[in-house]
C-alpha cells in the first residue's frame, strides 16, 4: 500500500505517525503559568537529542481549534518546564491529565500528584515520578501551522532512590509505561489499555 500523505485527513496522518513509531516514551510535562497556576500535560511526540549540554525535545500540537495548549504558552512566558519520566505508579494521573483542564485548574489537585517545588527552576515537580528533568527552553521551533518542537536543556535531574545505580538506570524499579497506539500503552512488552 502506498500512501500519498497529502491525499488524507489530519487524523488519519497523525493515525499513521503514531501507529508506526512504536513504543513512543511520554514526557509528562509540569509547567507554569506566568500568575503561578502549575499545569501538567503528557506528551509522545519526545525524544533526547544531545548529552553535551542534556537537551530533550517534545512536539506539542495546536489544540483542535487552533490554539496553542497551555503548556506551550506557559513555556513561552516563562522559559522553563520539567519532564518526568512516566512510571506505573503515576500512569493513571497521568492518563487523567490528558483531558484538557481549563488554564486556571491546578492539575496536580485534579490527577491527586504531589506537587514539590523544583530545585533549578521555578516549576513544581511530580513528588511521586521517579525521574524528573528541569529544563531551560533554548528554542521554540513552529513546525507548518499545527505544532512546535520544543528544545530544553536538562539542568537538573533528579532520581527516585533505588533508580540511579552504579551509573545506571535500574530500568526494571523504574517501571516505565510508553505510549502504544490509540488508548494502548506499553509496559513490559505487555499492551494494555486506559
Amino acid at each position: 500500500m502506498e500512501i500519498n500523505p497529502t491525499e488524507i485527513s489530519v487524523k488519519e496522518r497523525y493515525k499513521l505517525l503514531s501507529g508506526s513509531i512504536l513504543p513512543r516514551p511520554i514526557a509528562f510535562v509540569s509547567t507554569i503559568s506566568k500568575s503561578g497556576i502549575p499545569n501538567l500535560a503528557p506528551f509522545s511526540f519526545f525524544t533526547g537529542i544531545t548529552s553535551d549540554p542534556p537537551t530533550i525535545c517534545f512536539a506539542p500540537n495546536r489544540n483542535s481549534d487552533g490554539s496553542k495548549k497551555d503548556t506551550l504558552k506557559n513555556i513561552e512566558e516563562t522559559g522553563e518546564f520539567a519532564v518526568h519520566v512516566v512510571s506505573e505508579n503515576i500512569m493513571e494521573a497521568m492518563h487523567k491529565s490528558a483531558g484538557g483542564f481549563p488554564a486556571d485548574v491546578n492539575e496536580f489537585t485534579e490527577t491527586g500528584l504531589t506537587e514539590t517545588p523544583g530545585r533549578m527552576i521555578r516549576v513544581p515537580r511530580i513528588k511521586e515520578a521517579k525521574i524528573c528533568m528541569e529544563c531551560k527552553s533554548m528554542q521554540i521551533v513552529p513546525v507548518a501551522e499545527s505544532g512546535f518542537l520544543v528544545i530544553g536543556e536538562v539542568v537538573h535531574f533528579y532520581f527516585a532512590d533505588g533508580i540511579w545505580q552504579d551509573g545506571y538506570i535500574n530500568t526494571e524499579e523504574l517501571n516505565i509505561i510508553g505510549r502504544w497506539s490509540g488508548y494502548n500503552y506499553i509496559k513490559n512488552g505487555e499492551v494494555f489499555q486506559i
